[in-house]
């Protein structure tokens, strides 16, 4: 299970949004803590204007009707009432004192005219900010969180009382929709920006993987930012002098073996008019030997100059075409293929290094035994190529892939080429992004035959 994503844009527009989530939590935790202030704000503004509103009207209605007054501007949160006596004792305490002080202001009578008494252990402060989010029935008031008592002009008391203020209302949709909206043009933004950013960086990965497989491409366009602008540039750069490295290398090694042609053609017709026979013999034998292996390098250079278009190959069918061909030459090759595996390479360039493979099977080991499988992880076609023949040492099974190194230890001198078929088959299967490895087959010494197993990448 993978829960975070690996894209950049993925990890990118996951952190825009943790981020965009942590501010508004931040954001509405402080919001919703300012609201209750000015909530109860508010609330115990309205009480105190009421108390001055109710105090100015009992001054002008007849006293028997003070009491259905007061009871009449009663709610279930705030109640007045009328008493011989203050109901709150005189304090020294500072917050009632302040209190008193403003509402005796406010009415506009002496401050020993007003008392105050702020119920501190019965939730003043209101329920937790997360209630605000849910739509919950209204709780009853607990009157006594603050209370007060105002001498009137008749000699009488208007005692208040009042519970804590009523919960703000819930933020409910709108706050939904906001932080929706909001996340929504946040990951739209955050995509974008991915994208332009990502755009030449996948170009730039699609085209190293094209250069690893010898491909052609057309130098990738400078766009993005300045930091992919400067590694699409310097990927341009690098492939441009890889390019002329490898042809002027190739072009040299061409001269060269066209050059040796001449001196050696010149050498062999002096051979022939030796009149030593024996002495004769051997030297145009090596002549035609040092001709073999220049032939030979010149077609490889030839090969690999040759530009070749790129394409999707079946593997096992390119497979069984090769070993059908080599059959009605009468050689021995059985082919098992399971799966289809499908690589993108260079049909004549692959075709040409499982030839050398099968062929040096046959010609050393009698037979070839050959599987094609894919396999899962990692994803890849396997061409194993198995012979009967006598194996190689250990210590050999690496160097034989040098160019002109054959085996010649267990390999036999009359049937060899000139050591560049298995140096022309890595060469192609590596500039395909593949690769070849020999192995003698398991059973006890190098004499159950050789296991040649080429991997692509499909």
């Amino acid at each position: 299970m993978r829960l975070p994503p690996k894209s950049f844009t993925g990890q990118l527009a996951l952190l825009l949004f943790l981020a965009l989530l942590v501010a508004q939590v931040v954001a509405f935790a402080l919001f919703a803590g300012e609201r209750m202030r000015v909530s109860r704000q508010i609330y115990q503004d309205a009480v105190v204007e009421r108390a001055v509103t109710l105090r100015r009207l009992l001054k002008d209605i007849p006293e028997p009707l003070h009491a259905r007054t007061l009871e009449a501007a009663s709610d279930p949160r705030v109640k007045f009432w009328l008493s011989s006596v203050p109901q709150i004792p005189e304090s020294d305490e500072s917050v009632s004192t302040f209190l008193a002080t403003e509402l005796a202001a406010a009415l506009k009578v002496p401050p020993r005219s007003v008392r105050v008494s702020v119920g501190l252990d019965e939730e003043p402060h209101g329920p937790p900010w997360w209630h605000m989010m849910r739509h919950e029935r209204p709780r009853p008031p607990k009157i006594g969180w603050f209370k007060a008592t105002i001498a009137l002009d008749s000699g009488e008391w208007m005692n208040i009382a009042t519970g804590p203020p009523p919960d703000p209302r819930p933020f409910g949709r709108a706050l939904f929709i906001s932080l929706s909206l909001s996340m929504i043009a946040t990951l739209a933004a955050a995509l974008l920006v991915a994208r332009r950013i990502v755009q030449p960086m996948r170009a730039l990965a699609k085209a190293a993987d094209k250069l690893g497989r010898g491909e052609a491409f057309e130098a990738l366009p400078e766009t993005g930012p300045d930091e992919a602008r400067r590694s699409v540039r310097a990927f341009n750069e690098m492939h441009e002098r890889l390019d002329r490295f490898v042809r002027d290398r190739t072009r040299m090694l061409a001269a060269i073996s066209h050059d040796l042609r001449t001196p050696i053609t010149t050498l062999r017709l002096r051979a022939e008019l030796l009149d030593d026979a024996e002495v004769r013999d051997k030297m145009i034998e090596t002549l035609e030997e040092m001709q073999h292996m220049t032939e030979a390098t010149l077609a490889f250079v030839r090969a690999d100059q040759a530009e070749e278009e790129t394409r999707q190959i079946d593997l096992a069918a390119l497979v069984d075409s090769l070993a059908a061909d080599l059959v009605e030459l009468g050689q021995s090759i059985e082919v098992t293929a399971e799966g289809r595996p499908i690589v993108r390479g260079r049909t004549v360039a692959l075709r040409r290094a499982v030839r050398n493979i099968i062929e040096n099977a046959v010609r050393y080991g009698e037979r070839a035994r050959i599987t094609v499988t894919q396999t899962e992880f990692p994803q890849e076609a396997r061409v194993v190529v198995e012979d009967d023949g006598p194996g190689l040492p250990p210590e050999d099974l690496e160097r034989v892939f040098e160019p002109f190194v054959r085996g010649e230890g267990s390999r036999s001198r009359e049937t060899g080429g000139i050591g560049l078929g298995l140096a022309i088959a890595r060469s192609i299967l590596r500039s395909h992004g593949g690769d070849i490895r020999l192995e003698n087959r398991p059973g006890g010494g190098e004499s159950h035959g050789l296991r040649v197993v080429m991997t692509l990448p499909v």
